[in-house]
């Protein structure tokens, strides 16, 4: 059976691939510090199904700690590392840029150097779109030159996928990047801007709209996102960077409407100037995605948003 490792498992994106893969018939051990950037028990929440899963382990553990990485990658072998875990947000990477670095780095070549030292030639590192920056030219390309981060988040991941060449060059390591488009749906953090949205609706409360309305993002629904990732699980690309997204893109005004239908209730907006380290638009060229993963995104924002409103309402009874 083949044994995959995901860090990050507990959140968002990772309990949904943890889950996927449970039900592939691989292994799964889920690494997670269960960080309390937001609630350590939404994320165990997360994992409430896996757990009852034989074929589902947790190790509690902080990427940064190099002691209990090497204790867990010495006590069993792993086919694959898929590599979730990350300090995310880009406005908080403003205010404290050194725990991205840390974290996001630091981390990442920790887990890199895991994969070096035990033979893992599979490794699949979770990058975003915020590396594109300010990109006048759309839809983002993984052709286009990247050298304008604009906030410490972007400039981390930006980073982490050139060590990632450096590993594959240097040691032969299969590594695919996946810059993700604004993943969404069922379990999205707590932070997030639909999330966020829906909840300050549903109780009655101000949601703060940065600009006019007009931003435009490339909003990517989680089941469609897990399919990419576990495409590139499966492939040996040798290196690739990849955009994972829906390649459409929605107007901020048209997805606080989409939240209003669904929750039944009208927004209170407070407009605020845009903020630093915020981008206007994010589009998704994804034909590299097509054709060499075989990714076909099925699920619009419009279908999409629906499902998110039903998870949260049974959050909420």
């Amino acid at each position: 059976m083949e044994s995959v490792l995901v860090t990050g498992g507990a959140g968002f994106i990772g309990s949904h691939l943890c889950e996927r893969l449970l039900s592939r018939n691989k292994n799964v051990v889920c690494l997670d510090n269960f960080d309390p950037y937001y609630s350590p028990e939404v994320k165990k929440k997360n994992i409430q199904k896996a757990l009852k899963d034989k074929h589902f382990h947790l190790a509690e553990c902080d990427i940064r700690d190099k002691g209990k990485l090497a204790r867990l990658f010495s006590s069993g072998t792993f086919d694959a590392v898929v590599h979730l875990a990350a300090r995310a947000g880009v406005r908080p990477s403003i205010k404290d840029p050194h725990v991205y670095q840390d974290v996001n780095i630091g981390g990442t070549i920790n887990l890199l150097e895991m994969c070096r030292e035990h033979g893992i030639k599979r490794f699949v590192f979770g990058s975003s779109s915020s590396v594109y920056g300010d990109n006048s030219v759309v839809p983002f390309s993984e052709k286009d030159v990247l050298m304008k981060p604009i906030s410490p988040y972007a400039a981390s991941k930006q980073a982490c996928e050139l060590f990632c060449y450096t590993y594959h060059h240097l040691y032969d390591i299969n590594i695919t990047c996946l810059r993700f488009f604004t993943v969404y749906g069922p379990r999205q953090r707590p932070d997030m801007a639909i999330h966020k949205f829906t909840r300050l609706i549903d109780g009655g409360k101000h949601i703060e709209i940065y600009g006019d309305g007009s931003s435009r993002r490339d909003y990517t629904y989680i089941d469609d996102i897990i399919d990419g990732v576990e495409a590139s699980i499966d492939k040996d690309l040798a290196f690739e960077i990849i955009n994972l997204g829906e390649s459409e893109t929605t107007e901020l005004k048209r997805l606080v409407s989409l939240i209003e239908e669904n929750i039944g209730k009208k927004a209170k907006v407070k407009r605020l100037p845009m903020q630093p380290g915020d981008v206007p638009i994010t589009y998704a060229d994804i034909s590299k995605a097509k054709k060499l993963l075989g990714y076909k995104p099925k699920v619009k924002v419009e279908a999409g948003i629906p499902s998110f409103v039903k998870w949260y309402k049974d959050q909420e009874r």
